[in-house]
């Protein structure tokens, strides 16, 4: 049962990071992109590969909780700054990647509410101006973005594998 859950952890790692990929390369994307038709549909690829990565992160959060457990793993730190690490790469990831995008989202799809549901018209629906569509393409920072997750990634890889502490 171990190795079957091993395999899952590892498959759904897999499966996040190539829905997840999807989402990064819309970023770098999005940055030079000016039309607004272009704009939402690369809005709506990256809010889509997203539903699958969140899928897998469950996926590969639930196995590695069981994996902990049946290794006996909780009492060791490395375990502990793993999920720390995380953590910290989802906030960032939120604050630096998604948190533009979603301005991005408000701006060019008025008609679109928070959870994303569309049909469900703002009160006073903003109407995206150039100068404002720049601004918030300029905002974004695909570099960033890709450091913190890419070194992240690297040192949770390096603390499962290595287990320091």
């Amino acid at each position: 049962m171990y190795r079957w859950l091993v395999f899952l952890h590892i498959l759904a790692i897999f499966t996040f990071l190539t829905a997840h990929g999807a989402s990064a390369a819309v970023i770098f994307k999005l940055r030079g992109e000016r039309e607004v038709e272009r704009i939402r549909v690369l809005l709506d690829l990256s809010r889509n590969a997203n539903g699958v990565a969140n899928a897998a992160l469950l996926v590969l959060l639930a196995a590695g909780i069981a994996l902990g457990f049946m290794g006996g793993w909780w009492g060791q730190y490395w375990v502990w700054a793993s999920l720390a690490v995380l953590i910290l790469i989802s906030v960032g990831m939120f604050a630096f990647g998604s948190g533009p995008l979603v301005r991005i989202r408000q701006l060019v799809q008025p008609d679109e509410s928070p959870r994303g549901k569309r049909g469900q018209v703002q009160s006073s629906p903003e109407i995206a101006t150039d100068e404002q569509l720049a601004t918030l393409l300029g905002a974004i920072r695909p570099m960033l973005v890709t450091a913190i997750g890419g070194i992240g990634l690297a040192l949770i890889l390096w603390l499962m594998l290595f287990k320091p502490f």
